[in-house]
């Protein structure tokens, strides 16, 4: 651990996630975890990647089409070999059915359909990003995902992604849910739990890269 005296916040603490204790997280280590320093760079970037979930469509598709339409990127990859419900389809291919229904073109798409789940959303990525613009020639992600799953997402992309590509963090809005609000519904802060506590296991089992977490010192 280190200390850090910043003349604006006060005195804060630095630490290592892998430093955390899984099952005595406090609410600021978990505040921290997965809504500090979270905000979008506004960035332009190569391409736009988009990981599935069963609310994907509804949730995080939306945000994309924005940053296609606002120009960020030129492509969009989405990820997600999941099916829910009555649909046949895949969570990737559902996303670019409503994408191209809504005006992108299909060429500006590519799917990845095989994954299960984050780690696999970015390792089954790789190939479908290499064909589809070269990693070499990939040195921006646009992220998108929703504010609970962004930590992980990031993590993931960094250990398992070559090391130049940077990433923007664009957050799909879900919930209303805030820094400063999401400890005050009962369902919201079981989410944010159980979503801290497993990047603290997959951070010390060796899963994802280690990284910094900073908060304020409590005297």
């Amino acid at each position: 651990m280190r200390l850090l005296l910043d003349v604006k916040r006060g005195e804060r603490l630095i630490m290592k996630i892998s430093e955390l204790k899984e099952d005595a997280l406090t609410v600021e280590q978990m505040t921290d975890l997965l809504f500090t320093n979270m905000e979008d760079d506004l960035k332009d970037g190569d391409c736009i990647f988009v990981p599935g979930s069963s609310k994907a469509v509804e949730i995080r598709l939306p945000k994309a089409i924005q940053l296609y339409q606002l120009g960020r990127a030129p492509h969009l990859i989405f990820s997600g070999g999941g099916i829910w419900g009555k649909s046949s389809k895949t969570e990737a291919a559902l996303m670019k059915e409503e994408a191209v229904k809504v005006g992108i073109p299909a060429q500006a798409i590519s799917t990845e359909e095989i994954s299960q789940h984050t780690k696999e959303n970015v390792l089954a990525s790789l190939l479908v990003l290499e064909r589809a613009l070269g990693l070499e020639n990939v040195n921006r992600i646009l992220v998108v995902t929703t504010i609970f799953h962004m930590r992980r997402m990031l993590l993931t992309l960094q250990t398992y992604m070559p090391p130049w590509i940077h990433y923007s963090i664009c957050i799909a809005p879900s919930h209303d849910v805030t820094k400063e609000n999401w400890r005050n519904t009962p369902v919201i802060r079981s989410r944010v739990e159980t979503e801290a506590k497993k990047i603290v296991r997959y951070v010390q089992q060796g899963i994802l890269s280690d990284d910094d977490v900073i908060f304020k010192k409590t005297l």
